[in-house]
């Protein structure tokens, strides 16, 4: 993959947030508790990687660890990834009994087939949506046969650009998605689809907030 400064860019700004970041964007460790349709949709989640099969379940671009801690109580066996050093060690402070590391969405570190789950919430949107095919293929690639994804995003068709958030300077891009493109990617990426879910924004939120089920298709049984 070519022109990936966006990365750095990324990674410093959530260096830059990562003290603090929980309260600086408004969001307590109760979040999913005050989105009843996240939680839900996080619970499904969990119970469709059971039911294909299990496995562990990566959360990409986990961030300071809610939704990583969310699948934890929910019996999942859990890694939090995130490419802010800053946000590993601020989760690994807040869940010291649960895993994190550093890395990156565009090249996932982890062996073929080797998750039941996939977890990216609000995650891609920092990714450039042409680089979107790409990232799609490493979460097939690292998904088991009956492997399920989960994406989380905000509903839109912009591309935004932030240079400070909460007194802080930053170099952050936001790309907004729209649910049916999203699912077309993941089906040209070997998908296929669960589900799409689209709700109106509460409390801070500014846009609808979408989310995506997915999986890998099932090895065929043979008799």
């Amino acid at each position: 993959m070519t022109d990936l400064g966006f990365l750095t860019a990324t990674r410093d700004s959530y260096d830059a947030l990562a003290d603090g970041y929980t309260e600086s964007m408004g969001i307590g460790s109760d979040l999913l508790k005050e989105r009843p349709i996240e939680r839900a949709l996080c619970a499904a989640f969990a119970e469709l990687v059971r039911a294909g099969g299990g496995g562990p379940i990566a959360d990409v671009g986990c961030g300071p660890g809610l939704w990583t801690n969310e699948l934890h109580r929910l019996g999942a066996d859990v890694l939090g990834i995130d490419l802010s050093p800053g946000m590993v060690a601020s989760a690994r402070r807040t869940h010291p009994h649960l895993r994190f590391e550093v890395g990156s969405m565009t090249a996932l570190d982890l062996p073929d087939g080797s998750l039941g789950g996939l977890l990216a919430a609000h995650s891609i949107i920092h990714v450039p949506w042409e680089h979107r095919p790409r990232v799609f293929a490493g979460f097939r690639r690292v998904l088991a046969p009956g492997g399920t994804l989960m994406l989380t995003f905000q509903v839109g068709d912009e591309h935004l650009h932030f240079e400070e958030a909460f007194g802080t300077p930053v170099d952050l891009d936001w790309y907004r998605q729209r649910p049916g493109e999203v699912t077309e990617l993941l089906r040209e990426a070997g998908f296929e689809m669960i589900a799409e879910t689209v709700r109106q924004p509460v409390g801070r939120e500014k846009t609808p907030q979408g989310s995506v089920l997915a999986r890998v298709p099932p090895s065929p049984e043979v008799f």
